[in-house]
């Protein structure tokens, strides 16, 4: 069944997802808050509702495998194929160079219709290089989806793509960050304990607001 995206963000606010600090995202730029889906991802109910409206959206796409990015795209990319009665797939860092490969004997075929999934999506980085790897094996790309887009729409696709949630959520690259130049220590999320970086001397990261939802 479709989702609101109030529904959504309330989802990631309840499961504690949402997180302010001074964080270094895979993309390499730095923001004051981070979405940590796997707060999401670890609840299969909360999983399989967020993937029903993905799975919904995309059945009369006539999808045959659903493919997502390392890490949480392998999770979604499982649970959407399920509801679709698909195959699931996932692409993983090229060993040594730039870019996403199939491994581990995943194989598709030409003209192979595959839906992208992905769970955050900032500059639109792991998704991009997931269709390249698809289009690499000469299957089709139909569609992509997310769960959400935390660029505001900023991140652009050639595909048509689902967002359940979109935010806008200001990053910076290292040199322009505010919160490096007020001496805020940096988090690597994923790598590090949970709860954001130590708040710098004149008191804690910026607050962002409750996000307007699409």
């Amino acid at each position: 069944m479709p989702i609101d995206p109030r529904d959504v963000e309330a989802i990631f606010r309840g499961s504690g997802a949402l997180r302010e600090g001074h964080f270094v995202l895979a993309s390499g730029r730095h923001s004051a808050l981070y979405l940590e889906k796997f707060e999401v991802l670890q609840r299969p109910d909360k999983t399989e509702r967020l993937c029903a409206a993905i799975a919904e959206w995309a059945r009369p796409r006539a999808i045959q495998t659903v493919a997502g990015p390392t890490t949480g795209g392998i999770i979604l990319a499982h649970e959407v194929a399920r509801q679709l009665g698909a195959r699931a797939v996932y692409a993983e860092r090229r060993e040594g160079g730039a870019g996403r490969e199939f491994r581990r004997g995943f194989a598709l075929a030409r003209g192979e219709r595959v839906l992208v999934v992905d769970d955050i999506m900032t500059t639109g980085g792991s998704v991009q290089e997931t269709i390249a790897a698809v289009r690499a094996a000469g299957a089709e790309v139909v569609a992509a989806a997310v769960l959400v887009d935390r660029s505001g729409g900023d991140a652009r696709l050639d595909v048509p793509l689902l967002t359940l949630w979109s935010l806008a959520i200001p990053t910076y690259a290292a040199r322009e960050c505010p919160l490096c130049a007020a001496g805020v220590p940096a988090t690597h999320p994923g790598t590090s304990a949970p709860g954001g970086s130590a708040p710098s001397p004149g008191g804690s990261a910026p607050r962002i607001p409750p996000a307007e939802v699409a």
